[in-house]
């Protein structure tokens, strides 16, 4: 099996984190590209946080879901995750972007990732996808 090989089946944990992705989603804010994307991250105590993506006509704005739910994590005044899912409605699973990616690996990098539409999931250890991230000594 290959290093990003899927795991097809969800725990419970996973699954409900999909399910919360797939319910924000509908609160997404994309007047022009029209991709919703829901993302919901569990944080190291068991609490889950959900976030949408938010554009802007100046798309450098643009806020996508998976930071959006982790904004809200930390806002909440918790710092470690644990999972994290991405739920859209594209015909192909859609991977977190670059940007995601670095501010995903800053919280855990050993977190669950799950990408997900209503016709797939993949689950992946999200250190396969992003095995070298930019790191400051703090």
């Amino acid at each position: 099996m290959s290093q990003l090989a899927a795991e097809q089946k969800l725990t419970p944990d996973l699954a409900e984190l999909v399910a919360r992705a797939r319910a924000v989603r509908e609160h997404a804010y994309a007047p022009y590209s029209r991709f919703l994307v829901g993302a919901a991250v569990r944080a190291d105590s068991g609490q889950i946080f959900v976030g949408c993506n938010v554009e802007n006509a100046s798309y450098g704005a643009t806020i996508c879901a998976e930071r959006s739910a982790i904004l809200a994590m930390i806002a909440a005044g918790e710092r470690s995750i644990v999972g994290v899912a991405v739920f859209t409605d594209a015909d192909t699973l859609a991977m977190p972007c670059g940007l995601c990616r670095q501010v995903i690996s800053e919280f855990h990098r050993d977190a669950r990732l799950v990408v997900a539409n209503p016709r797939q999931q993949r689950v992946l250890a999200f250190a396969d996808i992003f095995p070298e991230p930019f790191v400051l000594d703090r």
